[in-house]
């Protein structure tokens, strides 16, 4: 048997010992995890990461006493953007097990996130054991009480039970005021509907994250600030566009019609838009952050991809649907979408090559680099 060297890890993943207790990882060792885990404590005595940092500890403590070699550790990911975290995660732990020696590893958890980058923990170190902490809660009705306060008063749950329901209760008085109460049930059918596919499809943190982007490349002076400013002015012109292409040609046929006359007329300032943030995240890339360049250029090209696609498949699609005073006829929207699909497949085949280029130039560049 060969020999055995455990680490016991906790992982952050939403770096609350970064953002609240303004603590840097990885933490390695005894002392440096009960620092971190007594300065988080007291700038958040809540959070659940206290507990778990504890744990690890104490089944650090364990191992030492039963006469094993182990090592103790802790890593954060990032608070807002949980891919840069995993990826923070994923390169912070390639450190910690050389630096440790480490062949083996105990994850202590709290149950929630930190869960999610299992997959990543396993594909740099096996993983023996897994520990979940659970915060036990007082069973009378004082703590059940207590735990309904809180979550009322938490801000992410409150805009759900206690925002929703107000305006919901606010339009209905709207509408029996000016007798139409028809048009509460519509707005509040639109609203809720909205919502959901807004949760269902995550775009909450999408928003979350374009916001902390802006605001991160206004205080560095990135160069992405004003195309990101550009690409929302031509955002909201796309929509502009499909609302006036809509208000012309849909005659009311469906919700289906309707739907793809308002992309059609606005697909190409959307496109436009994604390119011109884009083309600033090229910018910002091969000045400051050459490694993640390829990634930005190939975005851009696949963007308008998926724009050419979109337009011609659309153009074929209310060609065939008869539509009044629709400007493209059926043989025209046949040649639209062998013109989408070939100067799509042009676009992405470009964008390959020229991430692949950009990649082995940037690679030789470190290469050189490293050299001298």
């Amino acid at each position: 048997m060969g020999f055995i060297r455990t680490l016991v890890l906790n992982i952050d993943r939403d770096d609350d010992i970064g953002f609240k207790a303004s603590i840097d990882s990885p933490l390695i060792g005894r002392l440096a995890c009960l620092d971190a885990a007594v300065r988080l404590a007291l700038a958040d005595p809540e959070d659940s990461d206290v507990n778990a940092i504890f744990q690890a500890v104490s089944t650090y403590d364990k191992l030492i006493a039963d006469g094993e070699e182990a090592e103790v550790a802790v890593i954060g990911g990032n608070h807002f953007r949980f891919i840069e975290g995993d990826r923070k995660v994923a390169r912070l732990l390639d450190e910690v097990v050389t630096q440790t020696g480490c062949n083996q590893c105990i994850l202590v958890t709290d149950g929630g996130e930190d869960e999610y980058i299992l997959p990543i923990i396993q594909g740099k170190i096996t993983v023996s054991s897994i520990q979940r902490v659970i915060v036990s809660q007082m069973p009378n009705l004082e703590g059940t009480y207590y735990i309904l306060k809180k979550l009322i008063s938490d801000p992410k749950i409150s805009k759900i039970v206690l925002v929703l329901p107000g305006l919901t209760l606010m339009l209905y008085a709207i509408s029996y005021a000016v007798n139409r109460p028809e048009i509460a049930t519509m707005v509040i059918a639109g609203c809720v509907g909205g919502y959901l596919l807004y949760k269902g499809f995550s775009l909450d943190e999408v928003v979350r994250s374009e916001l902390i982007d802006l605001k991160s490349t206004l205080y560095r002076g990135r160069f992405s600030f004003v195309t990101y400013i550009g690409g929302l002015i031509f955002a909201i012109i796309g929509v502009m566009e499909g609302t006036s292409a809509l208000t012309s040609y849909w005659d009311g046929s469906g919700i289906f019609p309707m739907a793809i006359i308002f992309l059609w007329g606005a697909v190409a300032w959307f496109t436009l838009a994604a390119i011109t943030t884009s083309l600033g995240s090229i910018i910002d890339s091969f000045l400051y952050e050459r490694e993640s360049l390829s990634r930005a250029v190939i975005f851009s090209y696949f963007i308008s991809a998926i724009g050419v696609l979109a337009f011609g498949g659309m153009s074929y699609t209310l060609s065939n649907l008869n539509l009044s005073q629709f400007p493209i006829t059926q043989d025209l929207g046949i040649t639209y979408i062998i013109q989408g699909a070939i100067g799509g497949l042009v676009c992405a085949f470009v964008g390959i090559i020229l991430q692949h280029s950009i990649s082995v130039w940037a690679q030789k560049k470190e290469e050189s680099i490293t050299f001298l």
